[in-house]
């Protein structure tokens, strides 16, 4: 992840599923880590169901620009009714990543010819509602999401990751929140775990 200016991380989601926190923890993490970080949302509507987005930049050096991020090298989108309401890829930089919660592959959700135009995108989906599921009890998909985006594009490493959330969340909560990080992470790493249809596309 060497560049000569901030690595951008865009998030599209809606209200209620922690996109703003996404953001905010993964700045943490990446400070953690030793690098300088900034994450802040949009100024939309953010009530429940409505859809948010927030932005996160990452670097080595001291970030200077606080301008909303228009050509991301990432897109992670948490809710993929999003996917065909909004143009969540916009000003996809070539060879980024895009990053999709969902249990059906990137065939299946028919994202291929929307991707065709952007070079070298590496798509992937993860099932991060349902990993949610099973440690939260409840379909909060960002944790699990930021784990796969950490094996993914390496913005941050998993243990800096869980520290920020363990930091954010207390207790047990903080303990689910980061198993569930640590399953998508591990889930993403492993080919073997995911059906064939959800292994990386590059359009």
């Amino acid at each position: 992840m060497t560049t000569t200016r901030p690595f951008a991380i865009r998030i599209h989601g809606r209200g209620g599923q922690g996109v703003v926190t996404a953001a905010e923890l993964l700045s943490v993490a990446a400070y953690h880590g030793g690098r300088y970080a900034q994450a802040f949302p949009s100024f939309g509507s953010e009530r429940t169901g409505a859809p948010v987005v927030a932005f996160c930049r990452i670097d080595d050096r001291p970030i200077r620009s606080h301008e909303p991020i228009t050509a991301p090298d990432v897109v992670m989108v948490q809710d993929p009714t999003l996917l065909h309401a909004l143009n969540v890829f916009e000003g996809l930089l070539p060879n980024g990543f895009a990053l999709v919660n969902s249990q059906r592959g990137p065939q299946a959700l028919g994202l291929a010819p929307m991707l065709a135009r952007l070079p070298g995108i590496t798509l992937r989906t993860v099932p991060a509602t349902e990993i949610a599921r099973r440690h939260l009890g409840r379909p909060l998909p960002n944790t699990a999401m930021l784990g796969a985006l950490a094996a993914l594009t390496g913005a941050t490493a998993l243990a800096p990751l869980l520290d920020a959330i363990r930091d954010r969340f207390s207790g047990s909560v903080g303990e689910a929140n980061a198993a569930a990080a640590a399953e998508a992470f591990a889930w993403m790493g492993s080919d073997t775990n995911r059906p064939a249809s959800t292994v990386e596309a590059t359009c």
